[in-house]
């Protein structure tokens, strides 16, 4: 029997920069005002840009981090990788071709990291992020037969989550059956799919997560949000909204929805907004202000992370020299 299966999402989320925006938009400014003793702690700043395009910025744990495009060759290589567990099974697997990264998010990593910062953009297109770009079809994989299926997947069709084991690290699934076969041959832990990851991003049982790089960014984006001088900032730009006529907005993640522009962000009243916005922020250097804040919190976590960072770093080249060879 054949089935004609939607692709599952990646293990590896494309376009960590992009994911990161905005999952850090969720939390950048949330919590409460910071406190003498972690004022005292804040960490200096460098040089303050003014008003600087979120093209130009450079952030310390950028270098821990993929771009767009590296991210689509890192896809493609697991996708070959998983082709190659398929055919020790005698199934043919080609995996349909990843959707390119747009020129903004190709060029741009960190767009949207402070909200709206694109004054034409914002006149043009308010908040809608997908304005001109055709929306890629969601893609389908070919058809697979039950027992490819299985293969791919470590699950019988029809009982999703009785898969098994899933060791985290390749070395470890070397060592884990998954108590499925096919064939009369054991099924990786996790399938196929599980196996392409694995080989590429946890081989051995020291490889350092993924997404650890990630999580520090995250964190940095935190403490930056509640660092006293990211305050401040916040709360002109907060002040200069309520003179536009949009009171009541502690940050500029909060715009969509408390003003209700979620369901048209490129119609009139959501330009008005986005032109608005993008005007205080560059009224009282809120990119500048943010962005030498989050850089000071990367670089203190960096540092605190030395170790880690710089086995993750060498990982990572052993990443693009398996993908290298692979092309």
């Amino acid at each position: 029997m054949s089935r004609n299966f939607p692709v599952r999402a990646r293990l590896v989320p494309p376009g960590l920069a992009a994911a990161l925006a905005a999952a850090l938009a969720l939390t950048g400014c949330s919590g409460p005002a910071p406190a003498d003793a972690e004022r005292a702690a804040e960490p200096p700043l460098g040089a303050v840009a003014v008003n600087p395009a979120t093209a130009s910025l450079a952030l310390p744990l950028d270098a821990y981090q993929d771009t767009a495009e590296e991210n689509r060759r890192m896809d493609a290589v697991q996708d070959r990788l998983t082709s190659r567990c398929m055919a020790r099974y005698g199934f043919g697997y080609a995996a349909p071709a990843s959707p390119p990264a747009s020129a903004a998010a190709a060029g741009d990593r960190h767009r949207y990291l402070y909200g709206l910062a694109d004054p034409a953009y914002a006149a043009a297109h308010g908040y809608d992020k997908d304005a001109g770009a055709p929306r890629p079809p969601k893609p389908h994989g070919p058809p697979l037969g039950d027992s490819a299926y299985t293969v791919m997947y470590g699950e019988r069709p029809g009982v999703p989550g009785a898969s098994g084991p899933d060791p985290r690290t390749q070395e470890e699934a070397d060592e884990t059956p998954s108590g499925i076969a096919v064939g009369g041959r054991p099924v990786p832990p996790g399938g196929c799919q599980r196996e392409g990851y694995r080989k590429l991003y946890a081989p051995a049982k020291d490889s350092v997560d993924l997404l650890y790089a990630f999580g520090l960014a995250s964190e940095a984006h935190t403490r930056a949000g509640r660092d006293s001088r990211v305050r401040a900032v916040l709360a002109k730009w907060s002040s200069c909204m309520a003179q536009g006529g949009y009171p009541g907005l502690p940050g500029p993640y909060d715009v969509q929805r408390k003003l209700g522009l979620a369901a048209d962000p490129g119609g009139p009243r959501a330009v008005r907004a986005a032109v608005r916005d993008v005007a205080c922020k560059r009224e009282v250097n809120l990119v500048g202000v943010w962005a030498a804040a989050e850089a000071a919190y990367q670089q203190r976590l960096i540092e605190e992370h030395a170790e880690t960072l710089a086995l993750y770093a060498r990982q990572r080249a052993q990443r693009f020299r398996l993908a290298a060879a692979l092309a």
